[in-house]
């Protein structure tokens, strides 16, 4: 729902500006989903007077103008038949951006002739359909001042989504209602009946050309519902001699701002006043209608064309509204083709009906068909208002377009049913959880359009207990309103429900309607109150480095497996090369010959599952599982990956598509130890000493805190493993202990704050002849403490092995990064720190490559 500021602002009495209706209305539950100024579109067109117009002379339809727009006559080519000396109209110059198309206007040359501009037409900014010339304006229309101020397109739009359950709000009106209960301003009044002050200006207006009912002719045609079910009401008059032009410019700027094309003054009128009072209507050229007019239910197969142009077929579950000759009109949805008025309409009759919500719903769901009409009739448009309504739009239509009306026609009865809902305002804090005085939820329901009485509650009833409706109807008539702030025991209020408000059911939802006006931002958090028996949290440090432990993993891509923590003899000997019977265990009388053993490792489950999903198509496989392992000494939690099959899809781009590596393991062990709160930049990357038959040699190893603390093993698995599972394509895998991650104090880890470094970091560059057996992690580490003040960082970033290394060696470049403190280093500080690089990598038995 789109509205205007200055839209609103013709409901509401207020001073406030977009940002502090946006904020009070998103307050107020109606949600702002964006603002838009219509005035950027128009930035760079003016109001502009033509001076001349002489022929072109290379070509025969066009016209060299010379334009004034307010800072000095400009040359324009122009192609617009109606363009003409004196013609008042609108320049786009050089730099705008036609909105029709998003073309920027430039100077450049016509058939030989420049052009610094462009004379426009309403389509080009899309201010209506009109492209047959350029658009004329009042002779005393501003030269030189922008368009948008001229035109009133400064107005900012303000796009609200409104639920189904607020039908209320699909009308500017009832959102200045809702925000007039809020405080930001005062609603006034719709028809002069209604207060002694100023109505709302438009209908105030227009009403004083509409002549008394009493004295006005008979309906010329008859009107009558036959589908009570699907339109309870049908209100309908005639108005004889209009003259069908173009609607007023006001309504056009409305409708223009929040999207709807300007069709002719009829048709604008009904459109205006549903988006203006949520009130959908139809005019029918009664030129084009044959006998009484009807709502009846379709015929089964009834076919219709539409106002879109196409044809609908109709269920015998439809309401239609039809004449003699057939259907005219999908009821409250959309009108029928030929029968809408046109340029040449002269008299017309003004429908204003009730339809059922649930019939619309179900006619615009089979018919897969949506109209602004059928959004507010499903949600339910207001019943008791068809009267005003009706004499509103004939005002509107008399006033702009002339004619003579008749006497309204009403057929059938609208369902006027008055609702009561029982309500004890100390719901307010005990159900919404803010505490609202009585007279501030007196005075906002009333502004929202309840009306509230004081009644007793039934004998043997308290206050909070809710008397039947009929005992409310009876007694809210007779009894004494209760000054506010004093309201004795056992008196509640009996609280009438406005005919617009149909989802207000019970006091919940008038403890709702309250809260929101409030603002829900006041409601206090309060935790529930633990019942009896109800455990306090118990989960250990172990449990949450867990949970960690899973959310990390998901976000690495591995899904999660559970596996049997029995495995058969045959596995646990592939991971555990025959020690594990020393150190596991094995059932005595084991369920199955394949359950035997508990599982010394979790790669055996991991590997059978990879298989299976292999087996099924999985093109790449990443599984992880948390568990344990059973030794002779203990349960050990740890944590097992397996990723195998395709790293990444084939691509054009990628070629073939990439296999797992070790690197991937490492780099993925690394993220799930940096979870769990382990000191990932003290790690220390070493070999593995006894492969046992599930790494691959060379391929593999660990990551430690010191020499003897592993924390992980990672690498890819050995072809034997991989081959006795089935696995194809070889795999990686990784496993953390968990019991061997260092003890959290403190209950967690805190970082430290961030302090971002005062000058620039200092970067250096060293190439070392090592052994070829030395471990590139050996040296890193070396490196960087060599002087642990100054370096910062420190990385591998090269391995050579080619021509100018001597055999038996390797040239690894690490780049080491130098932080200053407080003042920058000098040239002999920065060789000093070199230096002792160079002689913490030569205990390693690296030296310096020249």
């Amino acid at each position: 729902m789109k509205i205007t500021l200055g839209w609103l602002k013709e409901h509401l009495d207020t001073t406030a500006g977009v940002d502090e209706v946006v904020a009070r209305l998103n307050r107020i539950g109606l949600e702002v989903e964006g603002v838009e100024d219509p005035a950027a579109r128009l930035v760079g067109f003016r109001v502009a007077r033509v001076l001349s117009a002489a022929p072109h002379p290379g070509a025969d339809k066009l016209q060299v103008l010379s334009v004034d727009a307010g800072g000095g006559p400009v040359q324009v080519v122009c192609g617009a038949p109606n363009a003409r000396a004196g013609l008042i109209g609108v320049f786009g110059q050089a730099g705008a951006v036609v909105p029709s198309n998003g073309m920027e206007l430039r100077v450049a040359a016509i058939r030989g002739v420049t052009s610094n501009g462009m004379m426009c037409s309403s389509r080009e900014l899309e201010l209506g359909d009109d492209h047959g010339g350029i658009i004329e304006l009042p002779d005393d229309a501003p030269v030189g001042q922008a368009f948008a101020d001229y035109a009133g397109a400064s107005d900012p739009v303000i796009d609200i989504s409104i639920t189904p359950n607020r039908q209320d709000c699909m009308g500017v009106r009832g959102i200045a209602r809702d925000l007039a209960a809020a405080g930001l301003g005062r609603l006034k009044p719709l028809l002069p009946r209604h207060g002694a002050d100023a109505a709302y200006a438009p209908l105030a207006e227009a009403l004083t050309a509409l002549a008394d009912e009493a004295a006005m002719p008979p309906c010329a045609i008859a009107i009558r519902t036959d589908d009570p079910e699907g339109c309870p009401a049908f209100w309908g008059r005639t108005i004889h001699g209009v003259t069908n032009g173009a609607s007023p410019a006001w309504i056009q700027r409305r409708l223009n701002a929040v999207g709807q094309r300007s069709i002719s003054a009829l048709v604008d009128i009904t459109n205006f006043v549903m988006l203006d009072l949520g009130r959908p209507s139809h005019a029918y050229d009664l030129a084009q209608l044959h006998g009484a007019v009807n709502a009846r239910k379709a015929l089964d197969g009834e076919a219709v064309i539409a106002l879109d142009g196409k044809h609908y077929t109709l269920s015998d579950r439809m309401t239609v509204i039809a004449d003699a000759h057939g259907v005219h009109d999908i009821a409250g949805i959309k009108g029928g083709e030929h029968s809408g008025c046109s340029d040449a309409t002269s008299d017309v009759l003004l429908e204003v009906a009730y339809f059922t919500p649930e019939n619309i719903a179900m006619t615009g769901q089979a018919l897969s068909l949506t109209s602004d009409a059928r959004s507010r009739f499903e949600r339910g448009v207001d019943p008791a208002f068809l009267d005003d309504a009706i004499t509103i739009i004939t005002a509107l239509i008399i006033a702009h377009c002339g004619g003579t009306a008749s006497t309204i026609t009403r057929a059938g009865a609208p369902p006027l049913g008055i609702k009561m809902v029982a309500y004890d305002p100390t719901l307010c804090a005990s159900l919404g959880g803010i505490d609202v005085a009585e007279g501030r939820q007196r005075t906002i329901l009333e502004s929202l359009g309840f009306t509230i009485a004081s009644v007793r509650a039934e004998e043997g009833q308290s206050a909070r207990e809710a008397p039947s409706r009929s005992t409310l109807r009876e007694t809210a008539s007779t009894g004494s309103a209760v000054p506010q702030g004093e309201r004795p025991p056992g008196i509640i209020w009996a609280v009438t429900v406005p005919s617009w408000r149909r989802d207000i059911d019970g006091p919940a939802d008038l403890v709702e309607e309250v809260t929101r006006i409030i603002g829900f931002d006041h409601i206090v958090s309060v935790p529930l109150p633990r019942a009896p028996g109800v455990a306090k949290p118990t989960a250990t440090a172990d449990q949450m480095t867990e949970r960690k432990l899973r959310r990390a993993a998901a976000m690495l891509g591995l899904h999660e497996a559970i596996t049997w923590s029995f495995i058969p003899e045959k596995e646990a000997d592939s991971v555990g090369g025959g020690t594990w019977r020393e150190s596991s265990w094995i059932l005595a009388n084991p369920i199955s010959e394949e359950m035997k053993v508990m599982r010394p490792s979790l790669l055996p489950g991991l590997l059978s599952a990879a298989a299976r999903n292999q087996a099924r198509g999985a093109p790449s496989v990443r599984l992880f599982e948390i568990g344990r392992r059973y030794l002779a000494d203990a349960e050990r939690a740890t944590l097992a990956l397996i990723m195998a099959g395709a790293k990444s899809d084939r691509s054009w781009a990628a070629g073939k598509a990439k296999a797992f590596d070790a690197f991937d393991a490492k780099a993925a062990a690394i993220a799930l130890l940096d979870a769990a709160g382990a000191p990932i930049d003290r790690l220390m990357v070493m070999g593995i000493e006894d492969a046992g038959g599930i790494w691959h040699p060379g391929q593999s190893g660990t990551l430690r805190l010191g020499p003897k603390t592993i924390l992980a093993e990672f690498g890819a698995l050995h072809p034997a493993l991989t081959r006795a599972f089935d696995v194809d394509g070889g795999g990686v895998a990784a496993q953390i202990f968990l019991d061997a991650l260092p003890a959290k104090r403190g209950g967690g880890v805190a970082r430290d704050a961030f302090s971002p470094p005062p000058l620039q970091s200092v970067t250096r560059d060293f190439a070392f002849l090592v052994p070829d057996t030395m471990a590139a992690g050996d040296l890193v580490r070396v490196v960087k403490g060599a002087d642990k003040a100054a370096i910062v960082d420190a990385r591998l970033f090269d391995r050579f092995d080619g021509a100018g290394v001597p055999d038996g060696q390797l040239s690894l470049a690490v780049e080491v990064t130098l932080q200053p403190s407080d003042k920058s280093f000098t040239e002999a500080e920065i060789k000093a720190i070199s230096d002792k690089v160079i002689a913490a990598a030569a205990k390693l038995g690296a030296t310096l490559r020249t």
